[in-house]
């Protein structure tokens, strides 16, 4: 417990995945806006976000610790804190349950218990079934680990709501149907490293063809979806310009990556627009959201 307390907390802090967290964050603070009319009261937005995120950097700090052997072998995550040595197993896995435990306690006490009970069923979905199971069992790891990975605006709803609504489903399909070519597109780069590792990524077991057809289809099926909040009325006409344009743009991107014989280039930029997509999309949700309560505001 002693090295645990003294070493550089930027060590900690680099095995949360820090990106990952704020984007988690991120839709979790849009679901939170969304779900509201109004101002969202302090003690939830505080105590909503800072527990989501804690849980969220609670299981990439688990994750850190289970695939620290798989870490050493792959270009991408070698420079790590565990496969460097800079932690130990035993502080990593104490710090990960600590802010774990605290995120959870903050949902408990101070926002409601249901957002408490999905938060702590997403850490578990994410840290330990996909993580210690999934990942290692099936090349649809990432589809069927997904869900935990697509809670973060459903969580930041329901802490305001303290209910789970069609709105807050929608976007936690959104993100849930994003994931897949995201990911995937990553995975078509770094295939031969998940060979390595024994890990049965999609471009593994199928090879790149099959999972640059998944990767398009997705997309397809991700932009029909991304239209539903216009078609239902949760959004007006500037999220729907908006997701129009970026679902083009990432139509673009998949057809590009299909069609191209060496796609390993492509693929990483295909990997960057889908993270652009997704923060932009939620950007837009937000304006479209405040925009339509201004003008019912004042006509």
């Amino acid at each position: 417990m002693t090295t645990l307390l003294i070493r550089p907390w930027t060590q900690y802090w680099s095995l949360t995945k820090p990106k990952v967290v704020y984007l988690i964050v991120f839709t979790a603070l849009v679901g939170m806006l969304l779900a509201s009319e109004g101002a969202v009261p302090l003690d939830i937005l505080i105590f909503g976000l800072l527990g989501i995120g804690l849980a969220a950097a609670s299981g990439a700090a688990i994750n850190h610790v289970v695939d620290h052997h798989i870490d050493t072998i792959m270009e991408r995550t070698k420079g790590r804190p565990l496969p460097t040595g800079s932690l130990n197993t035993r502080d990593a896995l104490a710090f990960a349950l600590g802010i774990g435990a605290l995120g959870l306690t903050m949902l408990a006490l101070f926002v409601n218990t249901l957002t408490a009970v999905l938060t702590f069923f997403s850490l578990v979905g994410y840290a330990l079934i996909y993580t210690m199971y999934l990942k290692r069992a099936t090349p649809q790891n990432i589809v069927l680990g997904g869900a935990a990975g697509a809670a973060p605006p459903l969580l930041g709803w329901t802490a305001v709501t303290g209910q789970v609504e069609t709105e807050a489903l929608l976007l936690f399909l959104i993100i849930f149907i994003w994931t897949p070519p995201h990911f995937w597109a990553l995975a078509i780069r770094r295939k031969d490293e998940y060979a390595r590792a024994k890990i049965p990524m999609l471009p593994v077991t199928h090879g790149v063809d099959f999972t640059k057809i998944q990767i398009l289809l997705y997309t397809i099926l991700l932009f029909l979806v991304t239209l539903v909040p216009f078609l239902i009325h949760m959004s007006g006409l500037i999220y729907l310009a908006g997701a129009i344009s970026l679902g083009a743009g990432f139509l673009y991107y998949a057809i590009r990556l299909y069609r191209d014989q060496t796609p390993n280039k492509i693929a990483m930029k295909t990997f960057g627009y889908s993270i652009f997509y997704l923060s932009v999309l939620f950007g837009f949700l937000l304006v479209d959201h405040y925009a339509r309560l201004f003008i019912r505001a004042f006509l």
